[in-house]
């Protein structure tokens, strides 16, 4: 392969090195045992679920293929590991192409919306009604 293409396919490709490294070692070692990973300090001095609590749990979950366990450990990481996998081919197909790879930029309504999101998933998995949200 040319040098030009593998040049426009090395930031994708290094970043699925990277997660494919990450998730690998997280489908390694469980983070269902004690003791392999630092608690969440939010849960641990407060007893609030984080809107991250349980995406260790989730991504093993997925890393051995039981998404039926990792939408029940976190349904809103599962959501999260989609969007990038969309995202990630959408970057690999252009990149590929040569095409221009900076889409959109996201603006400020996005950020507020997304923020708006995790509070409101933090707040039902936290409430009584919302405990199937809850690692």
């Amino acid at each position: 392969m040319p040098a030009a293409p593998l040049r426009r396919l090395a930031a994708p490709l290094g970043t699925l090195a990277a997660v494919t490294a990450a998730v690998g070692l997280v489908g390694a070692v469980d983070p269902n045992e004690p003791g392999h990973y630092p608690v969440c300090p939010l849960l641990h001095l407060t007893g609030i679920y984080c809107p991250a609590c349980g995406g260790l749990r989730s991504t093993h979950a997925l890393a051995h293929g039981d998404l039926g366990t990792a939408l029940g450990a976190n349904a809103l990481a599962v959501a999260g590991y989609a969007a990038f996998a969309v995202f990630w081919l959408v970057w690999l197909g252009r990149s590929a192409r040569g095409l221009r790879t900076a889409g959109p930029r996201p603006r400020a309504v996005h950020w507020w919306a997304l923020a708006g999101l995790l509070l409101a998933f933090t707040a039902v998995r936290n409430l009584p009604f919302g405990t199937g949200l809850s690692p």
